[in-house]
Order: structure tokens, then sequence, then C-alpha cells
């Protein structure tokens, strides 16, 4: 049999580019060959970072001092980001599933395999009938082709991300209110203010490096008031402490803001030359008096008054939020009541005054501008809007009517495949076997699938059931950008090559749509092509990146968008001079009356149950999990509870309780403290199986952003078992609550 000799070119088409194979090397011998300016892979503030290379591998960090957000500090996470990069669970081939479990496997058939599969389901059942679903920790680049991908080389309308598991409440509101969706001011505005409301964050924890500009701001006579069910760490220092029952933020926020229009510190010039609507907010907080807002939300009144007295006349505030207002089927309303608080006082658009959204994931805001939700195109277009449309479907060079119309969003996604209506599924950096409420639910959606392939770096607990798993990137392995929750468009560096047969996500995907016939609208050769053409594309748009490049971003660390021409410097800060992004240039409020959430406390679920992140684990976990210094400070989740409630249900610190909910139940340690309400606990949500928090969250939605309701939902508790007789001494965590 004659000997089959490839071309280097043949055996790219085939398998993908060389693999990267390093011989053995002691990697700590001396200096490392190479640092690479770079960010971090986890949260929205995206601090800048030096990874040590050496060999082709990451063995360590440096501080940038020179970047300006972070200036060389990290959090927990941070420093440890780069231990992921060599873990021995990385994939570092396709596997393709088998009677027997997953084997590995060659590009060439686990590609045709992907594309077979979707096609097959498609030609049978539908363009719809296959669905895709995205991350919104990948860069700029990827969310931009994830969204080009689904509508041209699938062509289904049902393409979504986890964003909307985390911003879009906010983005929705933002839209509503500013007429665009980014944080108004830099977060070097912090600095400057002299009373600042963090509501729904838990600062400390979850964005550390935060922390630091509002504590600078304190040390410069700043206010703190923090709004949460939980005295969070940054809580503890805040000169005002909120304690807010759980879904009762918009009763809140009118309530504040009735008090401020009583005492007269709202600016009624600004609210008349640069808003509307106003007269309908006014009438509408009449009735929230602090006696009936502290019925309501379980603030005292004198607090509701005194909040009042430091954010009304203060001269100059910024309002930061994040996930606890958002997480609701009421989030949108939230957001617009906080955002009338605002807007009444007239201070936005100026050095230090304005507004923040808080951004969770990596790429949280550039990962919703560039067309990858299901009712957007790139630029931040609306899928719905004809000239939208049509200028997308000319920069594609397709016909308009073959670009599908909105779709389903992620929770829609999976309820679809629970009904049946959706066969096939596409993911990419998403688990949302951990990450969408009542996961039971999940899973079996995820079985009745036809066919599921997807992308990932590690096993994720979502991709053990997938037919077909693509080995793909890490951040520190491609070229890219994200963009940070201040709107900062940032430089991604490569600094190694994917090990082994892993892959560059982008190639994949070029790669599958070849095999779907879509081959000329994927011919990139690297991803600042990519970046190029999403840049053209959002001319115009409401999200315009045309003034950027690779360049240009390096040059500057970083670029705030609008940036619409390449003289232009980007804009650190919106709104100045009152100028807002409706098409009359005027900011809008809404008047929105409280309304309970959706499964609320009764006899037989008596107890609040809330969500969220402790510092040292990010997002599903599937990360940070698997960081051992990381999972030693918080190895498992624990149960907080408040000691009145504790000791009303027998319970000591470390006995094991039984959270039930009508969606089923979760057993866990319980740690006893003094920094929650009485009538609630709290979970945090980074782990999986029978660990996981939201096996027994809800999944109703909110009717605007679509969003799940994570942070409110009715449970009852019980203690099932003493504490282990050898327990953990270093564990639980001891903090001034708990000593």
């Amino acid at each position: 049999m004659a000997k089959l000799t490839l071309s280097e070119e043949q055996y790219i088409e085939l398998y993908g580019p060389t693999p990267n194979r390093s011989p053995t090397y002691d990697f700590h011998d001396g200096e490392p060959d190479k640092l690479v300016k770079t960010h971090c892979c986890f949260c929205g503030v995206q601090c800048g970072i030096q990874l040590k290379v050496k060999y082709n591998k990451v063995i360590g960090f440096e501080p940038w001092d020179e970047f300006p957000v972070n200036q060389g500090k990290l959090c927990p996470k941070g420093v440890l980001r780069y231990m992921q990069n060599d873990h021995p669970d990385r994939l570092l081939s396709p596997l393709i599933r088998t009677e027997d479990g997953f084997r590995a496997a060659g590009w060439y058939e686990s590609l045709n395999k992907t594309a077979d599969s979707l096609k097959a389901i498609q030609d049978k059942h539908g363009k719809d009938a296959v669905a895709f679903l995205g991350g919104a920790s990948m860069t700029n680049e990827k969310a931009y082709l994830n969204g080009k991908f689904a509508r041209i080389a699938l062509q289904t309308a049902n393409i979504d991300y986890n964003g909307r598991l985390c911003m879009v409440s906010a983005g929705a509101a933002n839209r509503m209110a500013f007429g665009v969706d980014r944080a108004a001011n830099p977060w070097s505005d912090i600095l400057l203010a002299k009373t600042i409301i963090l509501t729904g964050t838990n600062l400390a924890e979850c964005f550390p490096i935060l922390t630091d500009y509002v504590w600078r701001a304190r040390d410069n006579g700043a206010k703190i008031i923090v709004i949460d069910p939980r005295i969070t760490p940054i809580g503890r220092t805040a000169d005002l402490f909120l304690p807010v029952r759980p879904g009762r933020d918009s009763a809140l926020a009118n309530g504040i803001l009735h008090v401020m229009i009583e005492r007269g510190w709202t600016d009624e010039k600004f609210i008349a030359e640069h808003t509307h609507d106003f007269d309908k907010v006014r009438e509408l907080v009449k009735k929230y008096t602090p006696e009936v807002t502290e019925k309501l939300s379980g603030v005292p009144a004198k607090n509701i008054i005194k909040a009042a007295e430091m954010w009304g006349p203060a001269e100059t505030s910024m309002l930061l939020h994040a996930r606890g207002i958002e997480h609701h089927t009421k989030g949108v309303e939230n957001v617009l009541t906080y955002i009338n608080l605002v807007l009444a006082t007239g201070r936005i658009g100026k050095p230090g005054c304005g507004y923040g959204t808080i951004t969770g994931q990596g790429n949280g805001q550039g990962g919703r501008e560039h067309g990858q939700r299901c009712n957007q195109l790139p630029g931040g277009r609306d899928i719905n809007k004809p000239e939208h449309r049509q200028f997308i479907a000319d920069f594609w060079k397709i016909p308009e009517p073959e670009l599908p119309k909105q779709g389903l969003t992620a929770c829609e996604i999976i309820d679809a495949i629970e009904r049946g209506e959706i066969k096939g599924l596409l993911s990419i950096s998403i688990n949302p076997l951990v990450s969408i409420p009542d996961s039971n639910r999940t899973r079996a959606a995820l079985e009745k699938l036809e066919f599921f392939a997807c992308i990932d770096f590690f096993l994720s607990e979502t991709a053990r059931y997938a037919d077909v798993v693509l080995a793909g990137s890490l951040q520190e392995e491609d070229e890219g950008t994200v963009t940070t929750g201040e709107g900062r468009c940032v430089r991604l560096r490569n600094s190694v090559p994917p090990p082994v047969d892993a892959r560059v996500d982008w190639w994949i995907i070029r790669e599958l749509a070849k095999r779907l016939g879509k081959e000329k609208w994927f011919n990139y050769s690297k991803a600042e092509e990519i970046f190029d053409e999403l840049a053209a594309a959002s001319k115009g748009g409401p999200i315009d990146y045309s003034g950027m490049t690779y360049e240009k971003i390096e040059n500057n660390m970083g670029i705030f968008w609008p940036c619409p021409a390449p003289e232009h410097p980007g804009t650190p800060r919106l709104f100045e001079g009152g100028k807002f992004h409706h098409p009359d240039g005027k900011a809008k409020f809404h008047a929105y009356e409280y309304r309970p959430p959706a499964e609320d406390v009764d006899v037989e679920y008596p107890i609040f149950f809330t969500t969220g992140r402790v510092v040292s684990q990010y997002l599903s976990g599937t990360q940070t999990r698997r960081i051992g210094a990381l999972v030693d400070q918080y190895p498992e989740p624990l149960c907080e509870i408040h000691p009145l409630l504790a000791t009303k249900l027998g319970i000591e610190n470390r006995d094991m309780v039984k959270v039930s909910t009508r969606r089923g139940e979760i057993t866990l340690p319980a740690l006893v403290v003094q920094t929650i309400r009485p009538d609630t606990i709290f979970i945090p949500y980074h782990w999986a199986g029978k660990k996981a928090a939201n096996q027994v969250t809800n999944r109703v939605l909110d009717p605007i952003s679509k969003i799940p309701e994570f942070k409110v939902c009715a449970c009852r508790l019980e203690k099932v078992a003493a504490p282990p007789a050898k327990a953990n001494a270093a564990w639980p965590p001891v903090s001034l609550e708990n000593k």
C-alpha cells in the first residue's frame, strides 16, 4: 500500500495548525523567556497583568504597574489565574462520545461530525431547530463571530449568551433611561464623589480592585451607603447600611426619592431641560413615605431618611450596582428606580457625578455589544429595526430576508429543548447545567438533545452531556480585545499557543462554517481581521468602535467607546453637557410601582433564599474550582444563617442543613453569622451537582430582559445532622461575625 504524504497546507486543512508539542524542560530554571502584558481572565474590571512565559508555558505573573485601572494590584483570583494554564484537566484534543464514554478524536472527524449532525437536524426540522449558546467572558472578536456564525452559517434565530444570566437587566434599563448601554463614567470618577451608593453589589469579594477606589474616595471625604440583605465586607465599612428585604429594591429607591422631593433635593432645572416624565415619578412616589417604605422593604424609616439626607444634597455622587438588584423578575424596574435617583439630582455627565453598572463577567460589556444576543446585531443594533437589519445585511452581503429574526433567550432555549422544539445545540464557554436555575430541568433538557457539541478548554459539567467536545483556547492562548465594565476596550495578547491538539476558538468556528458551505464569509487568518470587521460593522451604530485599531488600543492603554473615527480619542465620560443618546438628546424617568417577587414567602416556605459569589470563586467554577489555592480559601458552599433563625430551628455552626424550595433541595453545612437578615439565608452558586445552589432557584423571567430571578425565592430550612466529628478546624472561614 502506498504511503500517503500530506503537504503542510493539506495537514492544516484536515487537522488545523501544527500541534504544540514542547519537550520536557525545567520551567523554574532561571528567568522567564518573556513577560506578556495582558489582562486577567475573570471579572469585568479586567486588571492589567504581566504573564511570565518560559518554554511556551505560563509559569507565573508580574504586576503591570502602568495599567491605570489596577496599577499593579490584583485580587486573589487574579494572582492565581495563571495556574489553570497547565492543569491536568485541560482538554488537549477533541472528544467524541461512545457507548463507553469519550474517546480522543482528530479535528477532521470531529468537525465533520459536528457540521453533518447539525445540518441533518436542520434539514429534517428546520433552521431554528438548532441553537447556539455563547459566553460573556470571551473576546469581542468571538462575540462578533458567534453572532455572524449563527445567522449566516447556521441560519438560526436562536442564538443567545450567558450574559442573559448576568447583565441584561442593566443593559435594558440603561437603554430605556439613557438611550445607550454603558457605564456613564470611568472608574476614576469614583475618587471624586462625595456620596456613593453601592446597591446589590458585594464589591469587596466580587470586584476587590474597585473596592480600593471606594476606600480612596472615603479617604477624600466621601460617605458610603451600602444596600444589601447581607452585611458584606464593603457593608461593614459603610457610613450607612440599609438591610433591604430580598426583592424589595424598587420600593426602597422610591422611598428615598420621596424624601428627596419632599426636602427639595432635586435639580428642577436639569430635570426640565434634559429629561422626560419626572412628573409621573413625582406623583408615583408620593405614597412611598418612609413609614410605608419601611413596611415594604424592611429598612427602618429613619435610615431611609438618612440615606436621602446623605445622597440628596451631595456636591458630587456616584451610584454603582450589580446583580443584586438585577437578578429579579423586575430587575429592569429595580435598575430604573435607582437611575431615577441619579437623574433627579442632575449629577451625571460630570467629573465625580454619574452612574455605573459593575460588570461581573470578563467581557460582560463587550460580550453584549457585538451581536451574540438573540435581539441584537453588531454595533448594538436592534435586530427588529428594519434600517438596522438592512445595514448589517448589506455589510455581510446577504439578502435582508435571509437574516434571521429575533429568537429565544438563553433560558428560553433550554425550555424549548425541554419541549422538543430545539433538537441540536452548539455552545462555547458556557456551563448552563450549573448557571441556569432549576438545574434538574436543565439536565433533563440536555439529555433530550439529538446532538450537542461544545467548544471549551475544560470538560465542564455541561460538556459531559455533549456528543462532541471541541478543545478550545484559554484567554492567554489567543489575540483579541475585551471591553471592561467602564467601557474601555483593551487588548489581550497571546502568551502561549494552545497545548497539543487544542485550537483557538475562532479557528474552530471558521472550520465549522467551511463545512456548512459558508467559507467565503469566514475567511479569517488572524483575530485582528475579525476585530477590524466588527469595528467596521459598528460604524454609525449605537455602539461605535469604528475608530479603533489594535495599535491605537495598545498605545492608549485602552479606548472608551464611542470612538467613531480614527482621529477620535474615545469617550471616557458619557452624557457631558446633559446630552443623552435618545433621538431628542434627553433622558427618561420611569415610574414603576413596587411589586413583589414571583415567589414570596408563605407558611409552607417561610424563609427568603438568595445567592451570590465568594471572593475566591468565579461564575460556575469551571476555572477557579481547578486552582487549588482558591479552593482552599472556600472549598465548598455554606448556608449562611442568622443566629436568631438558627436558634429558632435548633441549628448550630457546621450542622448539616437541608434547604428546600418548590424545585428541589440542597444539603450543606451551616455557617451561622450575624451579617445576614434573620429572615434570609444565602448560598454561593459556584459549585455543581449536589452542591449547586441552582438546584433550588427559580427560573421565572423578567418580562423585558428575560433574566431569571436568581436573587429571591421562598424556602424552608431544617437541620439534618450534627457536624462531622473531625471537621476541618480551619474551615469555615473565621470572620468578625462568627468568632
